[in-house]
């Protein structure tokens, strides 16, 4: 019992600073557009987690455990570090490394877009871009990835909690596939996506439409299915078009590009 108080100290020291880091200046967690990246989230949060199973087994060997023997055998404490933890590691490193380098590609190749988002009032991203699309709609994939990534660190953290002094948990080897399958679909996503316009923010002031975004090459515009004359602005991309006084907010914008078209934004005035 003792044993998993100490180790639960030791994730809050490292984790909390670590937490706090970020919640004020989260732009080691953030793409090149500015949005929290899942997969940099996800291992850095791995990478956490290995740090604190081996800060907290050094710290029991070297007190409770006895001294260097405590690490000696086949079936030491660190025995699967080799055949389970690293392979858990590695899947969200090769998902971080591999989309940053696709969707670099992509972006310079002009095959996909990536506008950068609007500032928030506090100066910090939401948590949801984790899950979101650069719409701000929920992607099933990284949903999934986000979700499976938390519940297998969540059964690593508890079961080497359960028993400090067995060092890391004795986890079936399979289990990397937790990491390791949807990092590759997360990756897979990414190289999939098309380049569809997307809308970031949508604002309607003074019969004037503006809608913010990018990919929009050979724009057309629609507001509940309705098509405006849009005019493109060359200096930040954005759309404008005069809005019908048929139109009453609440209202579904749509931007077709090259046949492409981007995920419906519904624009509800503040207030």
């Amino acid at each position: 019992m003792t044993s998993a108080l100490c180790a639960l100290a030791l994730l809050a020291a490292l984790a909390g600073p670590a937490v706090l880091r970020l919640y004020h200046r989260p732009g080691a967690v953030t793409g090149r557009d500015g949005r929290l990246s899942t997969s940099t989230a996800l291992a850095l949060a791995w990478t956490l987690i290995l740090v604190w199973l081996l800060l907290s087994i050094l710290g029991y060997g070297l007190t409770a455990g006895g001294g260097v023997r405590y690490f000696d055998g086949p079936d030491g404490p660190l025995s699967s570090l080799t055949s389970v933890y690293l392979p858990l590691l590695g899947g969200p490193y090769v998902a971080l490394i591999a989309a940053k380098t696709v969707v670099g590609m992509r972006v310079e190749s002009g095959t996909l877009a990536k506008p950068a988002p609007r500032p928030t009032a506090t100066g910090r991203r939401p948590l949801r871009e984790l899950i979101a699309n650069d719409s701000g709609r929920t992607d099933l994939v990284d949903l999934q990835y986000v979700v499976l990534s938390a519940v297998t660190m969540l059964y690593v953290v508890l079961f080497f909690l359960s028993d400090v002094r067995a060092g890391l948990p004795r986890l079936p080897s399979e289990i990397w596939a937790l990491t390791g399958a949807p990092a590759g679909a997360y990756l897979v996503n990414k190289l999939a996506t098309r380049a569809n316009p997307v809308i970031t923010h949508v604002e309607a002031a003074d019969g004037l439409l503006t809608v913010e975004g990018g990919g929009f090459a050979e724009p057309r515009l629609t507001v509940d299915d309705t098509a405006l004359a849009a005019t493109a602005d060359p200096a930040t991309g954005a759309l404008t078009a005069p809005l019908p006084a048929t139109a009453r907010p609440p209202f579904t914008v749509v931007v077709t590009s090259r046949g492409l078209r981007s995920d419906p934004y519904r624009y509800e005035p503040a207030g």
